[in-house]
């Protein structure tokens, strides 16, 4: 027999608990069960008013914000309706039944304010990072780095054509806050960060809005502009132990991973005795800033010894350490001429000896052969050794863990676009993605028992 819905009257009074309506093994229960915003709110304290009407919570705008990247909801806006209308979220987020969501705007003056100036996200980010280690997740041996590219909000049709900035950018009143932050990098010396030889290159163009982001056409079929989205990860279990934006250009990538290599070591401790990379991170300066750490880079060398059109190569000259001289094929001398950007030597024969060399077809086409080598090419060298051991191509399998985190990331987080502009814009939307997947990763791999709240997520009618 065909079935209809009763047409009965209501119940007057009817119990509904929050609690019994989100299913035990949901991935927030086991969430809630590791995520410690305890210290949220001490951190946060010095910057609210003692007088006045108490203010948006900060750790339901984090736990909202943490929905919103755990699922992939890159919009302010949906994540309001979501949370709204999802039972789970609003257990989550503490609200019960009869919470009211903040509205969407409300999320920008926390983030701009109070949250940027305290590094609140950052604390939680290392909150959940401890939590990994006291589960036994990190290993501390062997790190991994890598960057993606992530698109930034701004187009290409609105840039400068050189890397001039333009004039109206001198009124303060006339400037928006990504054009601030980049002003104030630039006052603050941009290749402060940067190795000797490793200069970074003016930029080719400046966004109109979002100056920080750099021009790239890194895996991408188009140019556009767009950050470096840096990972420090422990190989044991893939858990981000750091996390940078950085414009995505090579040498703020490089400049990130010893960024976060040294604040992992201020705020944990951790140490490691190998790091894994490619080759972008094989200079010679970036391998002798490791090896005087007392880290074994496990990364293939930069070498472009062979990229000589045709004529010898390095491989060709022989190097004599008592005069710190080259022998050339032909038996002639070359000299040490110029030392460029501390790094780069270069060493330069006589021209009457190229003259009369039988051998001068082969070796160069101008006056005189010259030869441009590391100043750490005796670090070079015993790296590029390392590469047929097998910690070496154990810690180069193991490399590919941080590119299935940025797989992830993109697939599973929707996280392809900033929303925000500005360096510290970009920061903020990393580390939460960061979080968020060492989140998920913590849950997944300890096994946690979700927590039953108590009945204040129940409410009467």
């Amino acid at each position: 027999m065909m079935g209809c819905q009763s047409d009965n009257q209501q119940s007057l009074f009817y119990d509904f608990c929050l609690e019994d309506h989100v299913p035990e093994d949901h991935l927030l229960r086991r969430v809630a069960a590791v995520l410690d915003l305890s210290d949220v709110r001490r951190r946060l304290a010095p910057y609210y008013s003692a007088m006045g009407r108490p203010s948006l919570d900060p750790e339901l705008v984090i736990r909202m914000l943490l929905v919103g990247y755990l699922y992939g909801i890159r919009s302010e806006r949906r994540l309001c309706e979501e949370v709204h209308l999802n039972l789970a979220y609003r257990w989550f987020c503490g609200m019960g039944l009869n919470g009211t969501v903040p509205d969407h705007s409300s999320f920008l003056k926390t983030r701009h304010g109070r949250f940027r100036e305290s590094d609140a996200l950052r604390l939680v980010f290392e909150g959940v990072v401890q939590s990994c280690m006291n589960a036994g997740l990190v290993g501390g041996e062997t790190f991994a780095t890598d960057a993606t590219v992530i698109e930034a909000d701004a187009r290409v049709m609105r840039r400068t054509e050189d890397n001039k900035p333009p004039d109206d950018w001198d009124d303060p009143g006339k400037i928006t806050r990504p054009v601030r932050e980049y002003l104030a990098r630039l006052d603050k010396a941009m290749g402060l960060d940067s190795l000797p030889g490793e200069t970074p290159q003016p930029a080719k163009a400046l966004s109109l809005t979002d100056p920080n982001a750099a021009l790239t056409s890194k895996g991408k079929s188009k140019i556009a502009f767009a950050y470096g989205d840096n990972y420090l990860i422990d190989t044991k279990a893939a858990i981000i132990v750091d996390v940078e934006a950085s414009p995505a250009r090579w040498t703020a990538e490089v400049a990130a991973t010893r960024t976060m290599i040294g604040r992992t070591k201020d705020r944990f401790g951790l140490h490691p005795d190998n790091i894994a990379a490619d080759t972008a991170y094989g200079g010679g300066p970036m391998l002798a800033w490791l090896t005087a750490r007392g880290i074994t880079p496990h990364i293939p060398v930069l070498d472009r010894r062979h990229q000589t059109n045709g004529v010898f190569t390095r491989e060709d000259f022989r190097f004599d350490p008592e005069t710190n001289s080259y022998i050339c094929p032909g038996s002639m001398r070359l000299r040490l001429v110029a030392r460029r950007d501390n790094d780069i030597l270069s060493y330069k024969a006589r021209a009457a000896d190229c003259e009369c060399c039988p051998l001068k077809r082969q070796c160069t086409t101008g006056a005189a052969r010259q030869l441009s080598v590391s100043a750490h090419e005796d670090v070079r060298q015993r790296i590029a050794k390392l590469a047929t051991t097998k910690a070496f191509r154990k810690s180069a399998y193991a490399r590919r863990k941080v590119e299935m985190c940025f797989a992830h990331l993109k697939r599973n987080l929707n996280f392809r676009r900033l929303r925000l502009r500005g360096i510290t814009g970009a920061r903020d939307e990393c580390t939460l993605a960061a979080t968020a997947q060492n989140l998920r990763k913590l849950v997944k791999l300890i096994g946690c028992s979700p927590p039953r709240l108590p009945v204040a997520g129940c409410a009467t009618a």
